[in-house]
């Protein structure tokens, strides 16, 4: 049975990271900057099983770069939520957002807590947001929020 290790991300993990973010053909944007707001899920020999982050805006983050290799489980993804909701609270943010036009996965996070969000309840900070940016000129694209 091999093991799994959630942990905060820290600068000497920023080029696996990326790495890891560019195979599954996600941007790398803001990776860097935003290190110490990534959680990493490793297994037994280190390697990444999975990872998410959040893009600091202000007292608000969007959710970004959630990975998971084949293998990982829906108690892994719940596990790794817990962990970045836990680390937004850490950092002193309020709330988290998720920007997303993937339809099928609707239904999971609404069940996990999040409501969803108009355009025009953003928080201004979030919709300067080169991603949020990109986000709203894709079709069927929606906003999720999450309380901290």
């Amino acid at each position: 049975m091999t093991t799994s290790t959630v942990r905060v991300a820290q600068s000497n993990d920023i080029g696996r990271l990326m790495s890891f973010l560019q195979e599954a053909s996600l941007s790398t944007e803001g990776v860097a900057e935003a290190i110490d707001y990534f959680i990493l899920m490793e297994d037994d020999q280190g390697e990444l099983k999975a990872g998410v982050g959040i893009e600091p805006y202000d007292d608000c983050g969007l959710l970004r770069s959630l990975v998971m290799r084949a293998g990982t489980s829906e108690h892994d993804l719940l596990y790794l939520l817990q962990q970045i909701f836990a680390l937004a609270k850490d950092k002193g943010l309020t709330s988290v957002f998720l920007a997303s036009n993937k339809r099928s996965t609707l239904e999971l996070f609404l069940l996990m807590g999040f409501k969803k969000a108009e355009k025009a309840d953003l928080p201004t900070s979030l919709l300067q947001s080169s991603h949020v940016q990109h986000v709203l000129t894709v079709d069927n694209s929606f906003f999720l929020q999450f309380s901290i």
